[in-house]
């Protein structure tokens, strides 16, 4: 294994073992509290731009699902054709897994998909920096020797760049535009309901859930004017990045809005881009929420639900209009984690409702939507 270093945009330093494939890559870096689910989390289109930090020490020991795909045309196991996560970092690499399903290991998994990841890093440590810092920019360095000539050039050739390392800033850059679909994709044609998925870089298994309650998806790119298309319910996916980016989408929901009994249902930065198509803002936030255990409360009620997040923005509540109220806040800062109309059949989640690895107690909320969901014709 060769040695390879991580450097924060503040200035500190990690120094580590390569497991994966050997390039130089920057990002924004980020930590994910789950115990399981590494194959999902890299193929999620949410990480894109980002060095995942893994703070569960042991990873790797269940290898890799197999990379197929089924008759519905989504991946099987995973949760998109391939790894967005720009990295991964971990305490202990396990070098030896054991599963029923595993079809190779974690890192020529990462060789194959060209991701580096690193080994031997102190994970505690590093996370302690980010929630007490905040997120910041990383680069991952095979040679810290070419380093000061690295970022002699970094500068010349990009305009909005973090001040340390030099590379572009996470927020400058459309993430979603990078990971959507290009094209409109039909699944389950015939079905007697029609969904609309704005896909700013959905998760399979939200079209999976989709399926099995009986409906049509028609999956069109994020900036897509879908005003001249039939549906009868509209759904907006989660994705990647700073949701002000994505003006595009914000205005054909607003005027999709136009018609107050269409139902809408919106799922991680689908929450944020349907608060701003209601005319709130959206905000920062200092470390996220990437974990399987947030416990979430519905408003107006006692219910906690323990949720699967994987998020670095979030709604201001206090910037809803008075049409509008809370559908669930965060038990651990307060922060917002769905939205609803008061009159019309719009919601939206922060969390992952369909989390896949788990849990899946908020599924239901599915099926909440799909029975508002009536066809036209």
């Amino acid at each position: 294994m060769k040695n390879v270093t991580l450097i924060l945009d503040d200035g500190t330093r990690f120094t580590g073992r390569s497991f994966g494939y050997e390039k130089e890559v920057a990002g924004e870096v980020v930590f994910n509290t789950a115990m399981t689910g590494y194959p999902e989390s890299l193929t999620d289109p949410s990480y894109a731009g980002q060095l995942m930090v893994l703070t569960y020490p042991l990873v790797g020991n269940y290898g890799v699902p197999p990379c197929t795909t089924g008759a519905d045309g989504l991946p099987t196991y995973l949760e998109s054709g391939r790894i967005h996560a720009d990295a991964i970092i971990v305490s202990d690499y396990s070098e030896r897994f054991s599963h029923w399903n595993a079809a190779e290991s974690l890192a020529d998994w990462l060789r194959r998909e060209h991701i580096p990841g690193i080994t031997g890093i102190d994970t505690r440590a590093l996370t302690q920096i980010l929630r007490e810092r905040g997120v910041m920019m990383g680069k991952i360095l095979f040679n810290e020797e070419d380093f000061q000539t690295q970022r002699h050039k970094d500068t010349e050739e990009t305009i909005s760049v973090s001040p340390c390392l030099c590379v572009p800033n996470y927020g400058s850059i459309n993430y979603v535009d990078r990971v959507s679909c290009k094209e409109i994709i039909r699944y389950n044609e015939g079905a007697g309901k029609k969904v609309l998925l704005v896909d700013c870089g959905v998760k399979a298994n939200i079209i999976r859930c989709l399926l099995k309650r009986g409906v049509e998806v028609i999956r069109v790119p994020w900036n897509y004017d879908f005003s001249g298309l039939q549906y009868d319910g509209l759904f907006i996916s989660n994705g990647p990045g700073d949701p002000d980016t994505c003006d595009a989408a914000v205005q054909n929901i607003r005027r999709a809005m136009t018609d107050p009994s269409l139902p809408i249902f919106g799922i991680c930065i689908g929450n944020q881009l349907l608060a701003k198509a209601a005319g709130a803002s959206v905000y920062k936030l200092k470390y996220g929420h990437r974990s399987h255990n947030q416990p979430v409360r519905r408003v107006g009620t006692n219910r906690c639900f323990i949720t699967s997040q994987n998020h670095g923005y979030a709604v201001d509540a206090d910037t809803l209009p008075a049409d509008w109220e809370p559908l669930f806040v965060n038990m651990n800062d307060g922060s917002n984690e769905g939205i609803r109309h008061r009159t019309n059949p719009w919601f939206s989640a922060q969390f992952h409702p369909e989390a896949c690895s788990g849990p899946t107690d908020t599924e239901f909320l599915f099926d909440e939507f799909v029975r508002l969901v009536a066809p036209k014709s």
